[in-house]
């Protein structure tokens, strides 16, 4: 039996705030498929969807669902079906989900799916709750089939990065860029303050042998004469318990 979504109190965000900016080149391009009077509208669609899904880094040839493209470009399923296919793809598992915890595969989801960031903790957590008692099919289509991504997205738009005020893109986080992810990898790299670093400092040490070069000249040195002459005189000693002299 899996738990339904804890509640949690959503904080006012920038998707969740009016804004007046002016439209530049950060602004966030929607792509829908309404708009696709060709193939090559249809091809920066699916190219889309593979960047706000996959991430910019992770655009390969391998990521990519020949058998969901070709039925997006007859129309057999939505935009919202193609990202849910994505999104439950082994690429995908492999390239996220197996690298990393619940809780950073809700903050990756939230911000590739639902355009946002996690509002807080309570959130995330709720969100982890779902993944570990739904798997992650269950958490994907909780997800896709919220109210929240059918109002901002609907049937036939790609999601996107509802506002940007700073930082980067979503599309542009790595996703193994966590630092519990790179702590994994602690016996191959450098970790600052760990007392192992120093020990494998010493054991690398290999002394080498000293060679000690002497620049003293022994030509010059004299050695004064210690040998006893015959004429002198012996010292006597007075034996105090018989009075006799001794040699």
């Amino acid at each position: 039996m899996s738990i339904p979504l804890l509640n949690y109190k959503p904080a006012s965000q920038n998707q969740r705030v009016a804004g007046y900016e002016v439209p530049n080149e950060d602004t966030p391009r929607s792509y829908r498929l309404e708009d696709c009077s060709g193939s090559g509208d249809l091809e920066d669609l699916i190219w889309a969807a593979y960047r706000q899904v996959f991430s910019e880094h992770a655009i390969l040839k391998t990521n990519r669902q020949g058998n969901l493209e070709s039925q997006l470009k007859n129309r057999s399923i939505s935009v919202k079906d193609f990202i849910r296919g994505i999104a439950k793809s082994e690429a995908f598992y492999k390239l996220v989900v197996e690298t990393n915890s619940n809780y950073r595969i809700v903050e990756l989801c939230l911000k590739r799916f639902l355009g946002r960031a996690p509002y807080n903790q309570q959130e995330t957590i709720a969100w982890s709750i779902t993944t570990a008692t739904k798997g992650w099919g269950g958490f994907v289509d909780s997800l896709i089939d919220s109210t929240e991504y059918q109002e901002n997205f609907g049937e036939y738009t790609v999601p996107y990065q509802r506002r940007r005020y700073k930082d980067r893109p979503f599309n542009l986080v790595t996703p193994r860029y966590a630092d519990y992810w790179r702590d994994k990898l602690e016996d191959e790299r450098y970790k600052w303050g760990a007392v192992d670093n120093f020990l494998d400092m010493a054991r690398s040490i290999k002394p080498k042998g000293v060679n000690y070069v002497t620049n003293i000249r022994l030509d010059n040195i004299q050695i004064p004469d210690m040998t006893r002459k015959e004429n002198t005189p012996v010292p006597v000693s007075i034996n105090t318990v018989s009075g006799f002299p001794c040699r």
